[in-house]
């Protein structure tokens, strides 16, 4: 499957929720009239989840931008266990009223990716980065930085969708994938990157940077 993805304001992966739940309700409203109320709102809730918007990246090559709409729940030194380095990790927990749509960090080739089935902790626990369902990237830049990409399930959510393969070149905000109903991303940044985010900040998919990297990456 190629890496590139058009934005249909609604995404692909909504569709057949959308379809059942506005079928449903239009049933119950000419079965019940005014009782389908509940079923439209139901409707709605499964439109505002799977909304999917275009957005631009700011800063340029050397810029992380946040690959998940949500907040900021840890910015701290750690271990990153797929690239056996240390590094700073920041994590960003999605509630079910944000865009679940993940985008690309970084301008970068997809040199590994990792796919470990795991448990269903609360997505905004430390220990779900390790003991949850997670698919993770290893994104190299052109200047030769090294970032990983941790799309990890959480309570809710069932299905971790990843569209990108091995070789794979991605562009800063391309989508990449998906998470349904509640999830959390980890992002491993090199420790000389500077951190523009910080701990409770709310961002956005693309349109937030979370860190610069030097110019000497």
């Amino acid at each position: 499957m190629s890496a590139s993805y058009p934005h249909p304001i609604i995404a692909r992966e909504g569709w057949p929720f959308l379809a059942v739940a506005i079928l449903a309700a239009a049933v119950a409203g000419w079965l019940w009239g005014w009782w389908s109320v509940p079923l439209w709102l139901a409707a709605l809730f499964v439109l505002q989840f799977f909304r999917d918007p275009p957005r631009a990246a700011p800063g340029d090559s050397h810029s992380v931008v946040s690959p998940a709409d949500g907040r900021v729940v840890a910015v701290e030194k750690a271990r990153d266990p797929y690239l056996e380095r240390d590094a700073i990790k920041v994590s960003v927990f999605m509630n079910i009223f944000n865009v679940h749509s993940n985008r690309s960090p970084v301008d970068g080739e997809v040199k590994k990716r990792w796919y470990n089935s795991g448990r269903f902790l609360n997505a905004a626990l430390d220990k779900a980065s390790l003991e949850n369902e997670r698919n993770a990237l290893w994104l190299r830049t052109p200047g030769g930085a090294d970032i990983t990409c941790v799309q990890i399930a959480g309570l809710v959510a069932r299905r971790i969708l990843c569209y990108v393969r091995e070789g794979d070149v991605l562009i800063r905000g391309q989508r990449f994938g998906f998470i349904r109903f509640g999830s959390r991303v980890d992002l491993y940044v090199p420790l000389d990157a500077t951190l523009v985010a910080a701990l409770g900040d709310k961002v956005h998919a693309t349109s937030t940077v979370i860190a610069t990297l030097p110019r000497h990456a």
